[in-house]
Order: structure tokens, then sequence, then C-alpha cells
């Protein structure tokens, strides 16, 4: 095994939703909890590593890991427009202390998908005054934390929204061919009873947010929706190198392994323009790019393609692809030259031996890219600990670590072990 230099960040990720436990002024809350939900249970009291993350964080240094990036969750700070928590930002600076306190590093993200209840109701990410708001939030946590941090991330996978509503737009697609077709499909749908369910959806998001569209982070995105994102992590840019001027700042982006077939080169060239290029303007002055990468996407003369019979496939139904990594890595560098992490990278699975294997694969594309001269100089696994994964649930197995959610009792699982192996000391 080849080990990466001491200076290189080997680490573990989380977000404050998923793990934290009782976010009760998130939008997130309040639409796990509407009778009209797409998620498949609440998120409760999640891992409590609101109050375990001393124990959560010593587990990570003491099997190697040297970083931890986590979230600050801005409904938390933010409770109510205009009034921030000076006890919930204290706990955040308790949390990095404790990194810190146990040679690990901090690597922050200010936004990871959840955002404050009222937000929402003032118009949420489709808003140009979110912009403000945003940036008033990074502001007040920057002023009493940014000392104490050399990394931050604005925000989480910038382009989830535009991903989203790439896919919302192939399924109306399908149902409008279904409509013109027959007034029944002979699939079980009854298409009355779900425009009538969308009329009580929207009549309950109006009494729970004042609006009858959640404009919610991870909503399909508009154009102008997408732009806002942008000027929002441009304008909180700017705040912390107004402020901070020590700490490096970029966003995160979730890219597939975009992989032409014969014919579909238009379309993966198109694939990789909506998930990447067209964010180049405004992260060309960001000091890094955190890379998010899971699978691959192979595109021919109709768009995606199936996964490839008999192809092996994780939990969240993506086919298990760790040389993807690598390939992004080296695509990115192409065009963006500042620093790059890799910020989420990992397998939900019940067979840790599969986790242990894609991590060895993921990582020696990794060195590899390193060895090419690719500026790879960190690479955090998704995620330390089995969490609530949004609509699905706790029924993913991403961790590092096990939980038993009944005593909290945490289980660190021999992939946790084996990715700290990968650090000199």
């Amino acid at each position: 095994m080849e080990r990466f230099p001491c200076d290189f960040l080997i680490g573990a990720a989380t977000a404050a939703h998923q793990v934290e436990g009782n976010n009760i002024h998130s939008d997130a809350w309040a639409e796990e909890h509407m009778k009209h939900t797409t998620y498949l249970e609440p998120s409760g009291a999640a891992l409590d590593h609101y109050h375990r993350y001393e124990e959560d964080i010593r587990m990570m240094a003491a099997a190697g890991l040297n970083a931890y990036r986590f979230s600050i969750e801005w409904a938390r700070i933010e409770p109510e427009e205009g009034l921030f928590d000076n006890d919930e930002l204290e706990h955040y600076r308790r949390v990095i202390a404790c990194c810190r306190d146990n040679g690990v590093e901090p690597v922050i993200t200010l936004l990871h998908f959840t955002s404050p209840k009222w937000l929402i109701a003032r118009g949420g990410w489709e808003a140009d005054t979110t912009v403000a708001y945003f940036s008033r939030y990074v502001r007040y946590v920057m002023e009493h934390l940014g000392s104490e941090l050399h990394y931050v991330c604005t925000i989480n996978e910038a382009n989830m929204g535009v991903e989203i509503a790439d896919i919302a737009q192939r399924y109306a697609q399908q149902i409008q061919a279904a409509r013109q077709g027959s007034n029944s499909l002979q699939l079980g749908f009854d298409l009355e009873k779900m425009m009538a369910e969308q009329k009580a959806a929207a009549a309950e998001c109006r009494e729970v947010f004042g609006t009858e569209k959640a404009e919610t982070f991870c909503k399909p995105r508009t154009a102008h929706g997408d732009e806002i994102i942008m000027q929002a992590h441009m304008a909180a840019r700017a705040v912390i190198r107004e402020l901070c001027p020590h700490v490096k700042v970029g966003l995160t982006l979730s890219l597939h392994d975009i992989q032409a077939e014969p014919t579909g080169e238009e379309n993966a060239a198109r694939k990789w323009e909506q998930e990447f290029s067209h964010y180049l303007p405004a992260i060309a002055e960001d000091d890094f790019l955190g890379v998010q990468n899971y699978t691959r996407v192979r595109m021919g003369a109709e768009g995606a393609l199936p996964v490839p019979q008999g192809a092996e496939m994780t939990q969240m139904n993506y086919e298990y692809y760790p040389d993807g990594l690598a390939n992004v890595l080296r695509h990115v560098a192409a065009d963006f030259h500042g620093e790059l992490l890799v910020t989420e990278n990992g397998i939900a699975t019940a067979d840790d031996s599969r986790r242990q294997a894609f991590i060895e694969t993921a990582l020696a594309g990794v060195q590899a890219c390193r060895a090419e001269g690719v500026p790879v100089n960190g690479y955090f696994y998704w995620s330390l600990l089995d969490n609530f994964e949004w609509q699905r649930g706790f029924s993913m197995t991403f961790g590092l670590v096990a939980v038993d959610r009944v005593t909290q009792t945490r289980k660190p699982k021999p992939s946790l072990a084996l990715l700290g192996s990968y650090r000199m000391h």
C-alpha cells in the first residue's frame, strides 16, 4: 500500500441534518413531518452527533484520520430571520476545538442542503433576496469562527438542483406521453388521484411554509435559481476573503464520470456542461473545488444508457464504479486550476468488504492522479456514520461506523481503520 504524505487530508464527511438530530427549525424537518411528505421517515434524534461529536471525532483520530468535513446548520444559527443564536455558534466552536485537540483538521460546509424554514417562506432558492440572507449568515459565522478555520466550502453540491430538474423533466415527459396515449395508464397509476394529491400537497405546503411551492435547495432549479446559487456563493466568498483572507474557500459539485459511448459524444459533452463547465466563471477565483463522485453515467445517442447487465449495484441503485473518481479528477483539472479536494466519495452497502475494496480502488486512482500532477490534496469518505439519507431515511448504510439507533452505540467497521492506514504518521 502506498501511503499519502502527512499533510494530505484523509478524513470522513457528514452533514448536520443527517447526523445531529432534532434540527427543528430547518426546512427538511418541516417537510419530514408533513402529511404529504416524500420522506420515508423523520430524522428525529438522528445519530445524536450534536451531543456525541467528541466521541466521534476521537474515534476518527484513533483510526488515523486527520481531517473531518462537517456542516454548520444555518437553521440553528439563525432560527428566525435576523435572530442569531450565540449558544449554537458556541456549539460549533466547541466542535472545531475538539477537532484541533485531536489533531483533526476541520473542513467546514456552510450550507449542506438544509436551510431555515423562514427562508423558504421568503422564496427560498428561487428568490433574489436569498443572496443577501446567505451573505449575512456567512458574515456572522466567519466573524466569530473564521480565525479557527483553514478550509470553508460555501455550498454543498451547488449543482444538485440542476441535476434534479433534469431528472424531473424526463419524468414529466414520460407522464405527458402517457396522458396523450390514454386517460388511464396500464401501470397502476390513477392520474386524477395524482392531480388531487398534488393540490392537497400544495395546500399543506401553503399552511406549513406560507407558499404553495417550497423552493428548498434540493428542489428542481430553474436557470434563474441556478444563477442565484452562484451569486450566493460569490457573495459568501467575498465575505470570507474580506474577513479571513487566510481561509481557503470553494464549493462542492456532484460530478458523474460521464463516459461517451459511440454516437454519444454530443450528449456526454452536454451533460458535462450542465454538471460542471457552466459553473467555471463563478468558481474560477476559488481556492479549491470539492469534487464529489459516486458512480459513472454512460451516454449514447438517445441520452443516458442503462447500467450494463450484470453490473454490481449499491443500495442506492448506483453502479459500483470506484474507478470513476480518478476520471473525474482528471477531467476537472483540465479546466479548473485551483486545488482539488475529494469532499465526498463512497458506497452504500451492507458488505464492508466491498466498501474496503471501493476505498482501495478510489485511493489508488487519487494517487495516480497526484503522480500525474493533478493537485489533489485531500480525500473525505462519505460518510463517517450510517446516517439519515434524506428521503430514503436510515435504510442506506454509507458509513465507516455502524450505529445502533436505540442505544446510539457506535461500532467502527474495518473500513474505518483501512482508511486511516493510508496516512503516514
